[in-house]
């Protein structure tokens, strides 16, 4: 998969989506923000969580948006490699599946 093209249509789509349905996309940025913004773990950390959620409930774009994130939040790939080993732990075989397309993910980005 080409993942800065699926991020960008992925884009694409939520730009179509806050046209159609703009109070709750308005919403949905609203709370993603104070959710980012508050409490005391920072960017990173909380960048982690989200990562590992998208591995559980397998929404392939929330894994491309997030581990752009992570990467935008000083993430390591190393750091990755650790999250992905607990979301494997946790999640078992379909996690193995998520977690190679994780990081094909981050070796495309990282190398645009």
């Amino acid at each position: 998969m080409d993942y800065p093209a699926f991020i960008a249509d992925i884009r694409g789509q939520s730009r179509v989506l806050a046209k159609t349905i703009p109070e709750t996309m308005k919403g949905f940025g609203a709370l993603s923000a104070a959710a980012k913004t508050s409490g005391v773990l920072g960017l990173k950390e909380k960048e982690f969580v989200a990562l590992g959620i998208s591995f559980a409930v397998r929404c392939e774009p929330c894994i491309a948006f997030h581990v752009e994130a992570l990467m935008k939040a000083d993430g390591t790939r190393e750091e990755l490699g650790d999250v992905l080993a607990m979301a494997i732990q946790m999640g078992g075989g379909p996690s193995v599946m998520y977690a190679g397309k994780a990081l094909e993910c981050w070796d495309q980005l990282a190398s645009t």
